[in-house]
């Protein structure tokens, strides 16, 4: 029985060319700045991303940690949606390494209305934290993978600045947005002042993210990521595959996993006691509501693991399918016809 793997894009193998790029890559210490192609990775992601300076670090969760430590001073508040990847599953390092508060506004598009935010802002008074910052996600990983509304995301930035404020973009799957929007990528960082962007989710590289910016927060974002342990010495050959991650023809394959997200959406959707919002399977994501079925989602996950199906458990009643590279349309259909066999094996009818 052949595994379907859909429960996240971080799967993802290096491609042939990202090994043949490694095996040629020359190395050197990159915490010295001698490693060429941890050079050339940097430069080439801070022009892509229309920034002054990049800087490659080992995952996106150190990368959104530095940006918070470079960005605020201890005591600040943070202000982002309240179901945010950094304030939910970055085990609260922001809290606990910067000495930082969470200011969780909830709005299910992915992103609060400016007048919440601005509500949110801190007064000048000395019984409350100053608000330090504010933090977007695109796409939004709790909602599944949706893009937050292009005004409002724009309407964000002109605020932050209005209160001399920076705003920093969890980036994570950026590419994914970029692409299902059929825009380029500067159109949206352009309202950010700092964004992190993964290279090892649906664009295949083993390891690492970008994190971007202003000449002098990368200064300082490097001191913090030396002090977080991300100084990471020979990189080439990691920072090789990254090259090859950014790359046009790579990036378009994301193209194929949000093509199969939405076979599969509109394949499980047919089936009794699952519920898709099909508006909100914008990129890679399928979030599907089970509670009709009266089966709990854990309960599902070990049938469909039965099954040869892995899936993500996102709720008591609510499972998360992720599209990557890894799943081809082919084993979109063959995941079909298997959950279709275990609905009619277990006679789950709608209530």
């Amino acid at each position: 029985m052949k595994l379907i793997d859909l429960r996240r894009d971080t799967i993802t193998l290096p491609t042939e060319k990202m090994i043949e790029a490694a095996r040629h890559a020359p190395l050197g210490d990159s915490v010295y700045g001698e490693d060429p192609s941890q050079v050339a990775l940097e430069e080439f992601a801070a022009d892509f991303l229309g920034k002054e300076e990049a800087l490659f670090v080992p995952s996106g969760t150190m990368g959104n940690l530095i940006a918070l430590l470079s960005h605020t001073h201890r005591g600040d508040e943070v202000i982002l949606e309240e179901n945010a990847h950094i304030r939910l599953s970055e085990t609260g390092g922001g809290a606990v390494v910067g000495g930082l508060m969470f200011r969780g506004i909830a709005d299910a598009s992915g992103i609060p209305k400016t007048t919440a935010i601005e509500n949110a802002i801190r007064s000048d008074d000395i019984h409350y934290p100053p608000t330090g910052l504010i933090c977007t996600e695109i796409t939004h990983y709790r909602y599944g993978g949706i893009i937050p509304p292009l005004d409002r995301i724009q309407a964000v930035k002109t605020l932050a600045q209005r209160y001399g404020l920076p705003v920093h973009c969890d980036g994570a799957r950026l590419l994914n947005a970029v692409v299902a929007l059929d825009t380029d990528v500067q159109s949206l960082t352009r309202w950010a002042d700092s964004v992190m962007i993964s290279l090892s989710k649906g664009l295949s590289a083993p390891i690492g993210s970008i994190l971007a910016g202003s000449r002098p927060f990368i200064q300082k974002a490097k001191r913090y990521r030396k002090m977080l342990g991300g100084g990471m010495r020979q990189t080439g050959w990691l920072c090789a595959c990254g090259l090859v991650a950014l790359q046009k023809d790579n990036i378009d394959v994301l193209r194929q996993d949000h093509q199969n997200a939405r076979v599969l959406a509109e394949g499980l959707a047919r089936l009794p006691g699952m519920k898709i919002d099909l508006n909100q399977v914008q990129t890679n994501f399928v979030l599907v509501d089970i509670t009709e079925t009266g089966i709990t989602s854990k309960e599902m996950i070990d049938q469909l693991n039965m099954v040869g199906i892995l899936a993500t458990r996102a709720g008591t009643y609510t499972i998360r399918f992720v599209t990557s590279r890894m799943v081809t349309n082919n084993d979109i259909q063959i995941a079909l016809s298997a959950i279709s066999n275990l609905w009619n094996k277990i006679g789950i009818h709608a209530k």
